[in-house]
């Protein structure tokens, strides 16, 4: 059974950019980049609300194609809406337009899920018995680096687009979340592995960026990542106020940057 929280910055009185889709079927998040054009979060739930959830977008083409067949309503209505404003702000529509990322996977049976993603949200697959982590993400460091994002009215890059295919069982947990939340998971995770991932984890430590500083953080930590990091998660997703308490903590830790954070569960 599919389950879903979003919330926004806490102690700051912005708007969740985060929009979020949740079905049996299908699971997407869509984080609006609020510091990239206007209507950051009007243009996430907009993707959210038009993304296809019976069948999976599988290519670039396709995902262009769905895009192009979406953007213009959505445009045409907000540069209405900008021109009501003064100059600078239609101004700033015309040159950035609205932004946001888009993951999105889909259960095709009971033995594969089909996933695409463009921008820095993240889907995931762990499996219980075999402890791996799969995601959809590039390398840890990348977090650090700008996004590519879809735009309302800018052409896609085929370089910013990711799809695969995840092979599933009884013991899979399938999830997505937004960049902030996704970079703590797989930080985490590397961490339970450092041998494994020693070359990602250093390519971070080099960046000094704020991620480094979580890492720094996070190294202090003895942890088994499921028990310590993704098992708290998939339980706290019954409850905004259970999800918002534990996003908190972790940001007292600084764990976890400061951001609107999102969570879907397949």
């Amino acid at each position: 059974m599919c389950k879903s929280v979003s919330i926004a910055k806490t102690n700051d009185h912005t708007p969740n950019e985060d929009a979020v889709f949740c079905s049996p079927l299908c699971i997407a998040v869509s984080d609006g980049a609020g510091g990239c054009g206007l209507y950051a979060d009007e243009w996430s739930r907009y993707l959210m609300e038009h993304l296809p959830k019976d069948a999976p977008l599988c290519s670039f083409a396709e995902f262009d194609e769905w895009v192009d067949g979406i953007w213009e309503v959505f445009y045409n209505e907000h540069e209405e809406r900008a021109k009501e404003g003064d100059g600078i702000l239609l101004n700033k529509f015309y040159n950035e337009g609205s932004c946001a990322t888009v993951a999105a996977v889909w259960k095709s049976n009971d033995k594969e899920c089909r996933w695409i993603a463009y921008g820095d949200s993240v889907i995931f697959h762990y499996n219980r018995h075999t402890g791996l982590l799969e995601h959809s993400f590039t390398r840890l460091a990348d977090f650090s680096n700008p996004p590519r994002l879809v735009s309302c009215k800018d052409p896609l890059e085929e370089e910013g687009f990711c799809s695969g295919v995840f092979s599933i069982d009884d013991a899979s947990i399938v999830f997505a979340a937004s960049d902030a939340l996704s970079h703590y998971v797989l930080m985490m995770y590397e961490l339970s592995k450092s041998e494994e991932f020693e070359s990602e984890l250093m390519e971070l430590r080099m960046k000094r960026t704020s991620n480094s500083q979580l890492l720094q953080m996070a190294e202090k930590e003895a942890l088994k990542f499921y028990d310590d990091v993704l098992n708290p998660l998939l339980r706290s997703v019954d409850s905004e106020a259970d999800f918002k308490e534990l996003m908190e903590s972790l940001c007292v830790k600084k764990l976890i940057d400061t951001d609107d954070y999102t969570l879907a569960i397949l």
